[in-house]
């Protein structure tokens, strides 16, 4: 019986061909894939789904597709590297400068009815994943943190887990890298499907959103106790509940209720903004690295200083403090 005649396979996927970024499919052009329809269940709706294997080039390992074709529409993004298809980044990458929200189930509750209901929505060719137009901002971060020229080293064989214990007796025959890791704890060594796919807690994300932090002068402060973001060149018609609702749409990925206060000071066109949370003021700075766009015009964003620092800096007996 055909799967879609049968209810139980209804939600089943059957496909030509898959969708891959230009580094997962390698450089040769005349690829060979063997394809086996229902072969697994999607690595995040768990759907059965149509896999494809193949090999990417000479000395790369054999890849194959790990999420159905209406999971990897609904993010745009690769269906063996979960990597986004227009930019190259991770999910959390990419949501983070384009302040999306995701809206994908992340517990088993409702995701296959999730999963179908975006495929009825969706066109045959068609994202659910809308750029459109960005700020300047968000633009300068995309076009930074993107790789526009495929990257086969990340098809290279895993490291040999024998040969790290010194028990591997295959010598050149062996199908792994016999090299030793370079860090045994190295957080870029634990990744999940799950994570990566939902935009959360990756560690090659959160690698790449700190680093460019860092390189727009917002690593975060070596004192825990700093909460506070310092905005600057607000615009003049500016408010309070303006900022804050400004500040909850380009962060979706913390709560409105990870925002403690906000400290406007209209006659500088400045303001505060203190977090519960180390954690959430780090979110912030990460997503307002390159600035905070704001109807065509672009907010500056630093660290807060610390209470101590600023009484040791301030003149006289009067001492200037971070606002909480």
């Amino acid at each position: 019986m055909p799967p879609k005649a049968d209810i139980n396979k209804a939600g089943w996927e059957q496909s030509d061909f898959p969708i891959l970024c230009e580094t997962c499919l390698g450089p040769n052009p005349f690829v060979r894939m063997s394809k086996q329809e229902f072969g697994r269940e999607c690595g995040t709706c768990a759907r059965p789904f149509t896999i494809f294997r193949w090999n990417p080039g000479s000395g790369g390992r054999f890849k194959s597709t790990v999420v159905c074709q209406t999971c990897a529409k609904i993010k745009n993004i690769c269906q063996t590297c979960l990597l986004d298809l227009e930019f190259g980044l991770p999910v959390q990458a990419r949501d983070t400068a384009l302040a999306i929200k995701s809206e994908a189930p992340t517990s088993e509750i409702n995701r296959e009815w999730f999963a179908q209901n975006a495929e009825g929505k969706m066109a045959p060719n068609e994202s659910l994943v809308k750029t459109g137009r960005v700020g300047s901002a968000a633009k300068e971060m995309l076009q930074q943190l993107a790789r526009s020229d495929p990257y086969y080293n990340r098809n290279r064989p895993h490291i040999c887990s024998f040969f790290v214990k010194g028990t591997c007796n295959r010598g050149n025959d062996c199908p792994y890298r016999h090299e030793m890791p370079k860090d045994k704890d190295d957080p870029l060594s634990k990744q999940n499907i799950k994570d990566r796919y939902h935009g959360r807690n990756d560690p090659v994300a959160r690698s790449m959103l700190g680093k460019f932090a860092a390189s727009k002068g917002l690593a975060p402060p070596e004192d825990p106790s700093i909460q506070s973001l310092f905005l600057t060149l607000l615009p003049q018609e500016a408010t309070e509940s303006s900022i804050r609702a400004r500040i909850v749409q380009s962060l979706p990925v913390i709560s409105p209720s990870d925002i403690r206060s906000i400290v406007h000071v209209a006659k500088t066109r400045s303001a505060f903004v203190n977090f519960t949370s180390r954690s959430a003021a780090e979110r912030a700075a990460e997503a307002w690295a390159a600035g905070l766009d704001w109807d065509g015009t672009t907010v500056g964003v630093k660290w807060g200083r610390s209470k101590n620092k600023a009484a040791t800096s301030a003149a006289g007996p009067s001492t200037s403090e971070v606002p909480t």
